[in-house]
């Protein structure tokens, strides 16, 4: 025992100068495959790797002229300052909320979609389903809360009219604080979950046929399938899925969100993406909204390994 231990440095060292020979020989037999690799390895480490030098100025107090090894330490000054301030609590909480209802509604429509999907037995007629249902997906941001703005218009907007033909009264739809959850997420989960169902009907896909066959044999009706063997099946794609999406927990499209912000329903659109945009670049608190931001990253990072490590612990599929 004793001689082997004494022989377990040696064998690391090896191990160490081996291993970036194993490495070129496996670039030289395999380069097609690294090419392939390099635009989305590069496009990692320019806009994901080398900004993480910035961090640092949550922890400063930047200034322009000083740059950012110039300027001073300032410690946790600015995380103080943004959980001291009188809307920290708020903007949190709109955040959080706003991106759970998101998830909530997202991820049962999209395994709903590829299920519906997965069972239409006309393939023409399922092509030009799955055309209309993904087509929102290329639409942009801004023509989305455009073509919103205009439906839901209180003066000339379908839905007011139709409302006012039933003998209601309009609705200044985005001028309603309740209202602004509503419409963000419903809107993105028509826009959304054509493509979201992708994945899972490619899990779908991988079902044996034979499966099929020997329940309806034993007499299993299409409901039953879908609950005996289609569901076990993407189960653990489902799960994969969902602890992605719970890394992004405090992550709300800013775009959107700003979109369909109005001095009305700054009670329950004010989030953090919009609160670092308005701080940050439009108030140039550069220190402020790096830490605000830096805030946001590690609560997601944590929501990622808590729940990756309770579905461990529940011994169901897992990131890691």
């Amino acid at each position: 025992m004793s001689s082997a231990l004494d022989q377990l440095p040696s064998v690391i060292a090896k191990g160490r100068r081996t291993y970036p020979r194993r490495l070129a020989l496996a670039v030289r037999n395999h380069w097609g495959l690294y090419v392939l690799l390099a635009p989305a390895a590069l496009y990692y480490v320019v806009f994901h790797y080398v900004p993480l030098y910035g961090i640092q100025l949550a922890f400063k107090d930047y200034s322009l002229s000083r740059g950012i090894w110039g300027s001073p330490w300032v410690g946790v000054d600015n995380f103080r300052q943004f959980f001291a301030s009188w809307g920290a609590s708020k903007i949190i909480f709109n955040t959080f909320i706003l991106s759970l209802y998101e998830i909530a509604a997202n991820m049962p429509t999209n395994v709903i979609l590829a299920l519906m999907l997965n069972w239409i037995g006309v393939l023409a007629y399922k092509k030009v389903v799955q055309t209309v249902v993904y087509a929102p997906h290329f639409i942009s941001m801004v023509v989305l809360v455009g073509i919103m703005s205009v439906l839901l218009s209180p003066t000339s907007g379908v839905v007011n009219a139709l409302i006012s033909k039933l003998g209601g009264k309009t609705i200044y739809f985005f001028g309603e604080a309740g209202l602004f959850r509503h419409l963000f997420v419903w809107s993105t989960v028509w826009q959304q979950t054509g493509w979201g169902t992708i994945i899972f009907l490619a899990a779908l896909s991988g079902v044996n046929p034979e499966l099929y066959e020997a329940a309806r044999i034993d007499g299993a009706t299409k409901l039953q399938l879908i609950w005996n063997i289609d569901l076990p099946t993407i189960l653990p794609t489902v799960m994969v899925v969902t602890l992605l999406t719970l890394g992004n927990t405090m992550s709300i499209n800013f775009e959107k969100a700003l979109l369909m912000q109005t001095p009305l329903n700054l009670d329950t659109s004010e989030v953090i993406q919009t609160y670092v945009y308005k701080r940050g670049i439009a108030g140039f608190q550069v220190s402020y909204a790096t830490a605000v931001g830096l805030f946001l990253g590690v609560v997601n990072a944590f929501m990622i390994v808590t729940f990756n490590y309770l579905a461990r612990s529940a011994r169901v599929t897992s990131l890691w």
